[in-house]
């Protein structure tokens, strides 16, 4: 069975970083599409980033680009969001997802499995 595990989250002041990890294990690591999604107080959870884990491209909400990146490590099946200039518009729960098809990333219907999610909190 697939296992998405997060962490690094934690509290920062506006203007800070973090960096989160999100281990993946169960199944072969390839062919995948690992997403970041976030859940705000009071909002509907929505997609950050992503990155396909065969060659690595990424992608990006709007809202975060420029200033989050994410990677991987395939040896160690993990992939990683590092948060730089971190906005209290930033703030919420984070977690990582995994999906096997090429559909729209944005879709959180499409992923499958799903982590137990890091509280991110950005102060101003």
């Amino acid at each position: 069975q697939v296992q998405l595990v997060e962490s690094g989250g934690g509290s920062v002041q506006a203007g800070g970083s973090l960096r989160l990890s999100c281990v993946f294990s169960g199944d072969t690591y390839s062919s995948k599409f690992i997403g970041w999604f976030r859940q705000a107080p009071g909002k509907e959870r929505a997609a950050v980033a992503g990155i396909y884990t065969d060659d690595g491209v990424a992608l990006y909400a709007d809202s975060v680009k420029g200033r989050f990146t994410t990677s991987q490590n395939k040896v160690k099946t993990t992939v990683y969001l590092q948060m730089d200039n971190l906005k209290p518009e930033d703030t919420g729960i984070y977690t990582c997802a995994v999906k096997w098809d090429p559909g729209r990333w944005t879709n959180s219907g499409l992923f499958r499995y799903w982590g137990q999610g890091t509280q991110v909190t950005v102060s101003s």
